[in-house]
């Protein structure tokens, strides 16, 4: 482990870098203290064997524990790293710094703060309800809104040229329904004639089998 003076300055110089961030978000400048630091540390590059072998785990669990006997380890196989959470800012920050580039298990490890997600909320921790003019649209419906009014139907609109044009179809007759214009040609319907005359032929009935 690294002397204690160095690492109080490498943890002031992890704080001067939040003000600075808070600075380029366009946040109110305060003074950060070792409080405003995450409580999380991702491990990347974490060597395979420390998901396989129980012995290689509590072996690279024990280097961080020298910080915060009560850090709980969280594993991701596929990406092979590892989430550390501490009891405190500042245990996190110094194990972050001292582990930062060392050799565990094998392998030169990285170690960075997880970043913090934050949710803005004006009135507690819970979605609120949608806007009262927007409420009639949930299934199943609630109450219409104070003033709601249902709109009346309008009468149907009667196309009594089409409705003409429709009776004095014939068989045997072409009715030009779009005359030509330009290059565009005409649209003339012509109505088949029946091609069947005489009496239709009835189907007969199926006869149910007897029955014994």
């Amino acid at each position: 482990m690294r002397d204690e003076a160095s690492a109080n300055l490498e943890v002031q110089a992890l704080l001067m870098d939040l003000e600075q961030l808070h600075m380029h978000a366009g946040e109110e400048m305060h003074s950060c203290g070792p409080s405003d630091l995450p409580l999380s540390v991702i491990i990347t590059n974490v060597d395979i064997s420390v998901f396989q072998d129980e012995i290689q785990r509590h072996t690279f669990e024990a280097h961080f524990r020298q910080y915060d006997p009560d850090a709980e380890f969280g594993y991701l196989k596929s990406f092979r790293r590892a989430k550390i959470n501490f009891t405190s800012p500042s245990k996190a920050a110094y194990a972050r710094i001292e582990m930062h580039r060392t050799e565990v298990c094998g392998q030169q490890i990285g170690c960075y703060f997880a970043q913090p997600i934050q949710m803005e909320t004006t009135t507690g921790t819970h979605l609120e309800p949608p806007a009262l003019e927007k409420q009639f649209l949930i299934s199943p419906p609630s109450s219409p809104p104070i003033g709601w009014e249902q709109n009346l139907e309008h009468k149907p609109v009667m196309n009594y040229d089409l409705l003409s044009a429709i009776v004095h179809l014939a068989p045997g007759q072409s009715h030009e329904l779009h005359p030509p214009s330009g290059n565009q040609p005409a649209i003339v319907v012509h109505i088949c004639e029946d091609a069947f005359h005489g009496p239709r032929p009835t189907i007969e009935q199926t006869k149910c089998p007897d029955r014994r």
